[in-house]
């Protein structure tokens, strides 16, 4: 079966567009101080991380940059002698500079039964740090701090990183992509602004209404609503009757004489 040039040529097109991928970075060496809350006790940890970054993120689009240690030997972090009762979990954070509001990524992995006085053990596979940009722009990406406990907010060890400056930083780079919304604030000035708008249309309005209302002329009972005629005189029914009466006795005179001349002999 013969394939159409057209279609071959198409294939080799394809075939040579770059996919994008993420950046696979190992950072050979993080030197941590970790502290046991309670007691104070500090201990100096290192940790091979490596980070796996998102060659593309965009704008309102959760992004996962991958988190994977393992301990330099004879620089495990050791248990205190206490225990750390419960399932442990292991927080890991990544470290976010140069895009405006975004910070950090954060994961959770965890580590199961910690033994008293050995290593507590840090998770074997990937751990997946999450985020969501809301500005774009671009960034640098660092290991940062790892902590082990119960809750997130109520860590049993913090572990921070000793020498920040040190760190190789990463490229991210944050894509708009035409959904970017407004910031809350401005969103927040412009309803502020529209709702006052309305309410000095809707005074405006009501003021012209009251105005028509309280010209209204008041028209008394009995009078005929002329302007002003009802309160400008006398009724004209009384003058109309008077004037009745007036004449059918004028008429009434009138027949009563026609009638006595016709009475008189010729």
């Amino acid at each position: 079966m013969r394939v159409p040039l057209a279609v071959l040529a198409s294939a080799v097109v394809l075939s040579c567009v770059p996919v994008p991928a993420a950046h696979a970075v190992s950072v050979a060496v993080v030197a941590y101080e970790c502290t046991v809350k309670g007691t104070n006790e500090r201990q100096d940890v290192s940790i091979d991380v490596e980070l796996t970054v998102p060659s593309q993120a965009a704008v309102g689009t959760q992004m996962t940059i991958g988190w994977r240690g393992a301990y330099s030997t004879g620089a495990e972090l050791i248990a205190p002698a206490t225990g750390m009762e419960g399932d442990i979990t292991m927080y890991a954070y990544a470290g976010i500079s140069g895009i405006t509001g975004l910070t950090s990524a954060t994961g959770v992995a965890p580590v199961g039964t910690v033994i008293p006085g050995e290593p507590i053990p840090i998770p074997e596979t990937t751990v997946d740090l999450k985020t969501m940009p809301t500005k774009d722009g671009t960034g640098q990406v660092r290991p940062a701090a790892i902590n082990f406990g119960l809750r997130p907010q109520e860590p049993l060890i913090e572990c921070e990183v000793k020498d920040e400056g040190g760190l190789t930083r990463y490229p991210l780079t944050v894509g708009n992509g035409g959904s970017s919304s407004p910031s809350p604030d401005d969103s927040t000035d412009d309803t502020t602004e529209d709702a006052d708008d309305s309410t000095q249309d809707t005074d405006t309005t009501d003021n012209s209404v009251s105005t028509v209302t309280t010209t209204t002329t008041e028209t008394p009972s009995g009078g005929v609503d002329t302007g002003a005629g009802g309160l400008a005189g006398p009724d004209g029914r009384a003058v109309m009757a008077t004037g009745l009466v007036i004449v059918l006795a004028a008429l009434t005179g009138l027949r009563l004489r026609l009638r006595g001349l016709r009475r008189r002999p010729t």
